[in-house]
């Protein structure tokens, strides 16, 4: 499946959330992952226009999805919930997707804003693009496993 993916060109980090959707994005050399924003969700149809839209404006040629998943490396409700969201994301912007394991993303972000001594509004308003960045910095590092991930202390 790797192979097929496309090797060049920008990438989307995002945060899958029923309410809100962290996004972040990388350069066209896959060198850097910046916090893109927060999309708060509206419809279905409002939603596919939006990635439509920054799919085809910031030229993104993958998307890469973070995947919950428990600490044994099972899939979760939520693991379903965003597989189901990337496939529609597939259908909706005809843009590859790759999964990501996000496993505690959404803390780190938390806990780097704690430091950042931002009121809880503020984080709030960072933390899930943040989850995103992180999220796309592990895709750039590591790239896109075939399997699904495993269990922490392997």
């Amino acid at each position: 499946m790797k192979s097929e993916l496309p090797q060049t060109g920008r990438v989307a980090g995002v945060d899958f959330g029923t309410k809100r959707i962290g996004v972040a994005i990388c350069d066209s050399r896959r060198t850097l992952a910046s916090p893109y924003l927060n999309y708060e969700r509206r419809s279905p149809d409002a939603d596919a226009k939006w990635f439509q839209s920054f799919v085809k404006d910031e030229q993104v040629v993958l998307l890469a999805i973070g995947l919950p998943v428990h600490i044994s490396g099972d899939e979760s409700q939520k693991s379903r919930e965003a597989r189901e969201f990337g496939s529609w994301l597939v259908e909706k912007t005809s843009t590859p997707v790759v999964y990501v394991d996000e496993r505690y993303t959404s803390k780190q972000a938390e806990e780097i804003l704690q430091t950042a001594n931002l009121t809880s509004k503020r984080r709030k308003a960072r933390r899930d693009m943040l989850a995103a960045q992180m999220i796309l910095q592990a895709f750039l590092e590591l790239g896109a496993s075939p399997n699904p991930p495993g269990a922490l202390d392997d």
